[in-house]
């Protein structure tokens, strides 16, 4: 994927994306597999490996690549299979003592018919490259690599944005709607008058990524998919990248200067033995837990890291900002197709802060009990001292860490609780209970766009089609009698968004079905303080 020269950028465009790592690419997949045009503007040229950064796929954003068909995609680039370990260790080092464990932990083991796809441990830059390659193969996007967006303005129309190459050159690209995916440094957050609102941890962290063939052969604890090291030399949390020596690791309170001057003797500390390591980079990091004080000026719109930031403990962060992309992605579409009124995209930020609030307080809890606030003495001595030592450790270990890899409820089961585009109702706002109907995944069956799922025989969904077809709303009717939803809803029809949420479900059509589309498609929302 070669640069693009910056005289060769279109003039106008229906969205803008500024910022082409995961998020923004996200968003730029939503807006061409339904035909809307899109600009993604992303400085890097490449995408560097130096810094796997985000390690954990969760089952939601599988669930999404899936839509995109992309899952089995990024399945078999991944370089550790999901077969590899669905482990996570506590222990003194990597050849030392095991403290604790947990088992089918962050998604990765199937649960029945709980989700369509388990979790994947794949580094951020390996998803990265499989969105790029998708985003280059939808005619309606452009990936812009080498430019970067450094000014905006707009009116009540358009927004103008300014790009500029590494030679200083600019351009103006006018646009429907912008979205900052550009991280924490946002240019477009800074633009509309934006600011996080939030605090940052006291202690440093300082992470980095090395080769160490020899490890794999040492390890005494079995594959996992992170080992938490708990010693007083060098407390931290390591895992393996792949199966030929190269691992990530973070030592817990050690700054950047400390870091860099005994990289090699904290590898030994992991190791719990002297170990041949090369450091191939180093990233040292302090948490954030901060959030945007507005989302949202007019035409313009933040996801992802420039809207928010968490501590990376559960894995939640770029997850978070996939399901920001999501939102905001067909919302974007639905009003570019012309289906989509005003208030879909005032329920952007209705819906998301709740969900990425939650999120930020849950990393936090977890990061309240790192390895280092585990050691105590006696975890590698002999005899009673030493075994009531590993108990104690075991036991506090399973009570505070366990909600941090089993958080499926977190990913899974929000609740969207005040929304201008969703009306009253029991299930309004979740996420649509999933099911394996004949070896096949009910989202499977679901439309691109509005799906209005029959769960009882004799159910009627005619009058809500009509009106579909009256509004020019893009409608499909599935009918999933066979799925046993109808008992678990209660109800006989669904009426299911893009985003596989439920919007509606009733146990016949609504009295007024033109009024119900019309709250769900934002051009006559209901009242937030109805829910």
């Amino acid at each position: 994927m070669a640069p693009l020269p910056i005289d060769a950028l279109p003039g106008r465009v229906p969205v803008l994306v500024a910022g082409g790592g995961p998020v923004g690419l996200a968003t730029a997949i939503e807006l061409g597999t339904r035909g809307v045009g899109c600009l993604v503007v992303e400085p890097r040229a490449t995408v560097s490996t130096a810094r796997p950064r985000c390690k954990t796929v969760n089952v939601r954003t599988m669930e999404h690549l899936r839509r995109w068909g992309l899952a089995d995609r990024l399945r078999r680039r991944a370089p550790l299979p999901v077969s590899w370990s669905r482990d996570v260790v506590f222990c003194t080092s990597l050849t030392g003592r095991e403290l604790s464990r947990f088992t089918g932990v962050l998604g990765l083991a199937p649960d029945g018919d709980r989700f369509a796809e388990t979790g994947q441990q794949v580094p951020q830059y390996v998803l990265e490259e499989v969105l790029r390659e998708a985003v280059t193969d939808l005619d309606p996007c452009t990936l812009a690599l080498g430019l970067r967006v450094t000014d905006l303005d707009q009116d009540a129309d358009s927004v103008r944005v300014t790009v500029r190459d590494d030679a200083g050159r600019e351009a103006v690209v006018t646009a429907d709607h912008v979205v900052g995916c550009d991280g924490p440094r946002s240019v477009v957050r800074e633009r509309i008058g934006a600011a996080y609102r939030g605090g940052r941890a006291l202690s440093p962290n300082f992470g980095m990524v090395f080769s160490c063939p020899e490890l794999a052969g040492h390890v005494a604890h079995g594959p996992a998919v992170q080992y938490w090291v708990v010693n007083g030399t060098a407390p931290a949390l390591v895992g393996p990248l792949d199966r030929t020596g190269t691992w990530w690791a973070i030592a817990f309170g050690v700054d950047r200067a400390t870091g860099e001057a005994t990289a090699h003797d904290l590898i030994d500390a992991v190791a719990g033995r002297p170990v041949r390591a090369e450091v191939l980079s180093t990233d040292p990091w302090t948490a954030r837990m901060e959030i945007v004080d507005r989302m949202r000026r007019g035409r313009v719109f933040l996801a992802g890291d420039a809207a928010h930031l968490n501590p990376p403990f559960g894995g939640h962060g770029l997850n978070t900002g996939i399901g920001d992309a999501v939102d905001l992605g067909w919302k974007l579409a639905a009003v570019a197709r012309g289906w989509g009124g005003p208030a879909l995209l005032d329920g952007y930020e209705a819906e998301r802060r709740p969900i990425q609030e939650r999120v930020i307080a849950e990393a936090t809890a977890n990061m309240r009990v790192l390895s280092s606030d585990l050691v105590t003495a006696d975890l590698e001595a002999g005899g009673p001292a030493g075994d009531a030592a590993r108990r104690a450790a075991g036991e506090r270990i399973q009570r505070t860490k366990r909600a941090e890899f089993h958080a499926l409820d977190l990913v899974l089961d929000v609740r969207v609780a005040a929304s201008p585009v969703l009306p009253d109702g029991a299930a309004c706002g979740t996420r649509l209970p999933h099911a394996f109907t004949g070896g096949a995944s009910l989202y499977d069956l679901l439309g691109p766009d509005l799906t209005l799922l029959v769960l009882r025989p004799g159910a009627a969904p005619e009058t809500i089609e009509d009106a579909a077809r009256r509004q020019g709303v893009p409608l499909a009717t599935v009918d999933v009698t066979a799925t046993g939803l109808a008992a678990r809803l209660g109800a006989s029809l669904a009426l299911v968004r893009p985003d596989q949420m439920i919007a509606w479900t009733g146990d016949g059509a609504p009295a007024d079905p033109a009024a119900l589309l019309a709250t769900v498609t934002g051009t006559a929302p209901v009242p937030v303080s109805r829910r």
